[in-house]
Protein backbone atom coordinates (compact mmCIF):
# COMPACT_ATOMS: atom_id res chain seq x y z
CA UNK A 1 0.00 0.00 0.00
CA UNK A 2 1.40 3.30 -1.05
CA UNK A 3 1.82 5.27 2.39
CA UNK A 4 0.68 8.63 0.45
CA UNK A 5 -2.85 7.29 -1.37
CA UNK A 6 -5.80 8.56 -0.22
CA UNK A 7 -7.53 7.34 2.77
CA UNK A 8 -9.55 3.82 2.12
CA UNK A 9 -7.40 3.79 -1.42
CA UNK A 10 -5.31 1.17 -2.36
CA UNK A 11 -2.85 2.83 -4.48
CA UNK A 12 -2.35 6.90 -5.36
CA UNK A 13 -3.65 8.11 -8.24
CA UNK A 14 -1.23 11.52 -8.36
CA UNK A 15 1.97 8.90 -8.59
CA UNK A 16 4.00 9.64 -11.40
CA UNK A 17 3.33 6.12 -12.47
CA UNK A 18 -0.36 7.26 -12.61
CA UNK A 19 0.03 10.51 -14.50
CA UNK A 20 3.11 9.62 -16.93
CA UNK A 21 1.01 7.59 -18.97
CA UNK A 22 -1.57 10.64 -19.40
CA UNK A 23 1.29 12.87 -20.16
CA UNK A 24 2.81 11.00 -22.75
CA UNK A 25 -0.88 10.79 -24.65
CA UNK A 26 -0.80 14.76 -24.22
CA UNK A 27 2.14 14.99 -25.74
CA UNK A 28 1.29 12.59 -28.54
CA UNK A 29 -1.63 14.07 -28.49
CA UNK A 30 -0.48 17.71 -29.35
CA UNK A 31 2.32 16.69 -31.78
CA UNK A 32 -0.58 15.21 -33.88
CA UNK A 33 -3.49 18.37 -33.42
CA UNK A 34 -0.03 21.14 -34.11
CA UNK A 35 0.55 18.95 -37.42
CA UNK A 36 -2.86 19.52 -37.81
CA UNK A 37 -2.90 23.12 -37.15
CA UNK A 38 0.00 23.67 -39.27
CA UNK A 39 -1.76 21.94 -42.68
CA UNK A 40 -4.76 24.10 -41.47
CA UNK A 41 -2.33 27.27 -41.59
CA UNK A 42 -1.65 25.66 -45.04
CA UNK A 43 2.07 25.83 -44.11
CA UNK A 44 2.08 21.75 -45.37
CA UNK A 45 0.46 21.20 -48.78
CA UNK A 46 -0.91 17.95 -47.87
CA UNK A 47 -1.76 16.19 -44.75
CA UNK A 48 -1.10 12.48 -44.25
CA UNK A 49 -3.91 9.97 -44.39
CA UNK A 50 -3.83 6.52 -44.87
CA UNK A 51 -7.00 5.38 -45.02
CA UNK A 52 -9.73 7.66 -46.23
CA UNK A 53 -8.68 9.16 -49.46
CA UNK A 54 -9.18 12.83 -49.16
CA UNK A 55 -11.65 12.55 -46.50
CA UNK A 56 -8.91 14.32 -44.17
CA UNK A 57 -8.86 17.44 -46.65
CA UNK A 58 -12.72 17.45 -46.17
CA UNK A 59 -12.67 16.98 -42.58
CA UNK A 60 -9.70 19.58 -42.27
CA UNK A 61 -11.47 22.53 -44.35
CA UNK A 62 -14.89 22.08 -43.30
CA UNK A 63 -17.30 24.56 -41.89
CA UNK A 64 -16.73 23.09 -38.68
CA UNK A 65 -12.87 23.83 -38.70
CA UNK A 66 -13.47 27.39 -39.97
CA UNK A 67 -16.20 28.41 -37.57
CA UNK A 68 -13.76 30.22 -35.31
CA UNK A 69 -11.04 32.98 -36.36
CA UNK A 70 -8.12 29.97 -35.70
CA UNK A 71 -7.93 26.63 -36.86
CA UNK A 72 -10.07 24.08 -34.88
CA UNK A 73 -6.68 22.06 -34.45
CA UNK A 74 -4.99 24.87 -32.70
CA UNK A 75 -7.63 24.75 -30.01
CA UNK A 76 -7.31 20.62 -29.82
CA UNK A 77 -3.32 21.64 -29.43
CA UNK A 78 -3.73 23.82 -26.98
CA UNK A 79 -5.88 21.60 -24.81
CA UNK A 80 -3.47 18.89 -25.19
CA UNK A 81 -0.60 21.15 -23.53
CA UNK A 82 -2.95 22.69 -20.83
CA UNK A 83 -3.70 18.66 -19.96
CA UNK A 84 0.40 18.36 -20.22
CA UNK A 85 1.19 21.16 -18.04
CA UNK A 86 -1.42 20.90 -15.32
CA UNK A 87 -0.86 17.04 -15.56
CA UNK A 88 2.79 17.81 -14.72
CA UNK A 89 2.79 20.52 -11.87
CA UNK A 90 2.68 18.96 -8.27
CA UNK A 91 4.20 16.23 -6.82
CA UNK A 92 2.38 12.59 -5.17
CA UNK A 93 0.56 13.88 -3.39
CA UNK A 94 -1.38 16.38 -5.29
CA UNK A 95 -4.41 15.01 -4.62
CA UNK A 96 -4.57 17.17 -1.31
CA UNK A 97 -2.01 19.37 -1.81
CA UNK A 98 -2.77 20.87 -4.73
CA UNK A 99 -6.67 20.28 -5.85
CA UNK A 100 -7.02 23.34 -7.61
CA UNK A 101 -4.44 22.33 -9.91
CA UNK A 102 -5.81 18.56 -10.44
CA UNK A 103 -9.17 20.43 -10.62
CA UNK A 104 -7.93 22.07 -13.72
CA UNK A 105 -6.61 19.26 -15.04
CA UNK A 106 -10.31 17.70 -14.68
CA UNK A 107 -11.46 20.59 -16.48
CA UNK A 108 -9.07 20.35 -19.05
CA UNK A 109 -8.77 16.61 -19.91
CA UNK A 110 -12.79 16.11 -20.11
CA UNK A 111 -13.94 18.76 -22.52
CA UNK A 112 -11.21 17.81 -24.74
CA UNK A 113 -12.49 14.25 -24.83
CA UNK A 114 -16.11 15.36 -25.38
CA UNK A 115 -14.80 17.21 -28.08
CA UNK A 116 -13.31 14.10 -29.74
CA UNK A 117 -16.60 12.40 -29.43
CA UNK A 118 -18.15 15.38 -30.71
CA UNK A 119 -15.97 14.97 -33.53
CA UNK A 120 -15.93 11.30 -34.07
CA UNK A 121 -19.56 11.65 -34.81
CA UNK A 122 -19.54 14.66 -36.78
CA UNK A 123 -17.24 13.12 -39.37
CA UNK A 124 -19.96 10.73 -41.23
CA UNK A 125 -23.25 12.19 -40.25
CA UNK A 126 -22.50 15.79 -41.27
CA UNK A 127 -19.61 15.45 -43.63
CA UNK A 128 -19.63 12.05 -44.98
CA UNK A 129 -15.61 11.27 -44.75
CA UNK A 130 -13.21 10.52 -42.08
CA UNK A 131 -9.93 11.87 -41.10
CA UNK A 132 -7.35 9.04 -39.79
CA UNK A 133 -5.18 11.62 -37.72
CA UNK A 134 -8.61 13.37 -36.25
CA UNK A 135 -9.84 10.15 -35.32
CA UNK A 136 -6.60 9.02 -33.65
CA UNK A 137 -6.34 12.36 -31.41
CA UNK A 138 -10.24 11.59 -30.42
CA UNK A 139 -9.71 8.28 -29.09
CA UNK A 140 -6.48 10.07 -27.34
CA UNK A 141 -8.69 12.45 -25.54
CA UNK A 142 -10.71 10.00 -24.88
CA UNK A 143 -8.98 7.77 -23.15
CA UNK A 144 -7.42 10.27 -20.85
CA UNK A 145 -10.68 10.63 -19.03
CA UNK A 146 -10.66 7.63 -16.95
CA UNK A 147 -7.11 7.72 -15.46
CA UNK A 148 -7.43 11.23 -15.18
CA UNK A 149 -10.99 10.41 -13.38
CA UNK A 150 -9.61 8.69 -10.50
CA UNK A 151 -7.82 12.03 -9.44
CA UNK A 152 -10.17 14.11 -9.46
CA UNK A 153 -12.27 11.73 -7.02
CA UNK A 154 -9.81 11.72 -4.56
CA UNK A 155 -9.24 15.23 -4.70
CA UNK A 156 -13.00 16.05 -4.36
CA UNK A 157 -13.18 13.58 -1.41
CA UNK A 158 -10.34 15.06 0.57
CA UNK A 159 -12.25 18.55 -0.21
CA UNK A 160 -15.30 17.45 1.44
CA UNK A 161 -13.56 15.77 4.10
CA UNK A 162 -11.83 18.74 5.24
CA UNK A 163 -14.83 20.49 5.24
CA UNK A 164 -16.22 18.23 7.10
CA UNK A 165 -14.34 18.79 9.59
CA UNK A 166 -14.93 22.63 9.69
CA UNK A 167 -11.89 23.72 8.31
CA UNK A 168 -11.93 26.27 5.28
CA UNK A 169 -12.95 24.91 1.54
CA UNK A 170 -10.89 27.56 0.08
CA UNK A 171 -7.71 26.68 1.80
CA UNK A 172 -8.10 23.27 1.57
CA UNK A 173 -8.35 23.94 -1.92
CA UNK A 174 -5.27 25.62 -2.37
CA UNK A 175 -3.11 23.52 -0.57
CA UNK A 176 -3.34 25.67 2.86
CA UNK A 177 -1.94 23.02 5.65
CA UNK A 178 -4.75 23.93 8.93
CA UNK A 179 -2.55 24.05 12.00
CA UNK A 180 -2.44 21.04 13.97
Amino acid sequence: MDRHAPPGWSYNPSNWSERLPILGVALLGFGIATYLTLYQLDVFSSVWEPFFGNGSQIILHSSVSRFLPIPDAALGAFGYLLDGVSGALGGCERWRTMPWIVLVFGVAVGPLGLAGLLLVISQPVFFHAWCTLCLTSALLSVSMIGPAIDEILASLQYLKRKHARGYSLWQAFWGVREKE
